[in-house]
């Protein structure tokens, strides 16, 4: 029986029967899957032909839905590649978890050292904001330098002024790849420039694009500013996507002999938004082309269902020495899954949850897991936690339920 498909009231009154049964015989509730939310749409009646993912020139990329966090189609995602100017993301996030701390301000003025403008002097491939040696510049035009213009320079200046030293400002960069999940990125500098173990992975971008998209939206936001002028100086946006398409709204493009031509790109289209990495394509060109045909196969060919929301019961299990006689379970975000279009009746939930619940449970602690898969392989897992505080019960109470469990064997404490 597929849950996803049957009438709420039908759930519902199945579910009252066994709960009834289930206290009568002190057993636990059986791993059944709980019921989707009734806003999830219907699964599509006709089966939807996907096709593969279209040809990338690259030689990683990474496809992600934004919402989940899903990789929808990659090639070689986890494979270490030099990032060149893509590493100025992880340089944003960093200074605008510091500016959400209060540790730095955007109206702060950041003295240009002799470092920071040799970065934005000759070999430095075109990447410079112009800053004047030994000028004091708004953290703020910094920041646009660095994400509109992918000025070295403004890389610099910015994590000098956060850090102390560039070399400082890079701990901080490897420890909030770690925060974040990065498992295979190291950073040595803020702006990208090729030293030795500096790397990341296409799949590694594409965390740390969702994380800077979903925790800072406003800084996000500058890299979908065509041009910007600094220094009676004009320069416009490098990733040329901008103009190609409406729904694209960042991130950052990035290049060197080394690591080709890279481009970490998002888009947003209604409510569903994609993000496509392209790392090492053979020209400029070729790495807008594949990162839109990216993102216009994900569009296209998948979709994203709330399947339950936070903070309604998805089970309410037998409890055991409490005050109450049932422990309402549920999890603590909305439950998204992507799949392709039409597959959505392929999915089925069950809950593992333990045979024997004893009080006492804190709101938030984990109980059990929520187990999703399609086509009986998995696609997610997500806590099932507490609902409410669950004390244990008074001593009449506590004792009563230790003789029934003692009687069916199950008394564990």
């Amino acid at each position: 029986m597929n849950l996803f498909r049957r009438p709420l009231y039908v759930i519902a009154a199945a579910a009252l029967v066994f709960g009834a049964s289930a206290i009568a015989q002190q057993t636990p509730t059986p791993n059944l899957p709980p019921k989707p939310v009734a806003n999830v749409p219907a699964p599509a009646a006709v089966q939807v032909p996907v096709p593969p993912p279209p040809d990338v020139d690259g030689k990683t990329w990474v496809l992600m839905d934004y919402a989940t966090g899903q990789i929808l189609a990659s090639k070689d995602a986890d494979v270490r590649v030099v990032p060149a100017s893509i590493t100025k993301v992880m340089t944003d996030y960093v200074i605008s978890a510091q500016i959400a701390s209060g540790k730095i301000h955007l109206t702060d003025q950041v003295s240009i050292s002799e470092h920071a403008w040799r970065a934005g002097g000759a070999g430095t491939d075109g990447s410079t904001s112009f800053l004047k040696l030994n000028s004091q510049v708004p953290l703020k035009d910094l920041l646009y330098g660095m994400i509109i213009q992918s000025g070295n320079d403004s890389a610099i200046a910015l994590a000098e002024h956060t850090a102390g030293s560039e070399e400082t400002f890079a701990s901080l960069m490897n420890a909030y790849a770690k925060q974040l999940g990065m498992v295979n990125s190291h950073f040595v500098n803020a702006s990208g420039y090729p030293v030795d173990n500096h790397y990341t992975t296409a799949h590694d971008v594409a965390i740390l694009t969702r994380a800077l998209i979903h925790d800072y939206p406003d800084d996000y936001a500058i890299s979908a500013i065509k041009e910007f002028e600094w220094n009676g100086i004009k320069q416009g946006n490098r990733n040329t996507l901008l103009w190609r398409d409406s729904s694209v709204d960042g991130v950052k493009t990035g290049h060197t002999a080394e690591a080709g031509f890279c481009l970490d790109a998002s888009a947003k289209r209604g409510d569903q938004r994609m993000i496509a990495i392209v790392m090492g394509a053979s020209n400029e060109k070729a790495r807008a082309d594949s990162a839109i045909a990216l993102l216009n196969y994900g569009f296209r060919f998948f979709e994203t269902h709330k399947l339950y929301e936070s903070g309604k019961p998805l089970a309410t299990p037998r409890l055991w020495k409490g005050e109450e006689d049932q422990l309402p379970l549920g999890v603590q975000q909305d439950v998204l899954v992507t799949v392709k279009t039409g597959d959505y009746d392929k999915l089925k939930a069950t809950m593992d949850i333990p045979s024997t619940l004893i009080a006492p449970f804190k709101k938030g602690q984990q109980v059990g897991t929520l187990h999703v898969t399609e086509d009986g392989q998995p696609v997610l897992d997500v806590p099932l936690v507490s609902m409410n505080d669950a004390p244990q019960g008074g001593f009449f109470k506590r004792l009563w339920d230790s003789i029934l469990l003692w009687f069916h064997g199950s008394d564990k404490k």
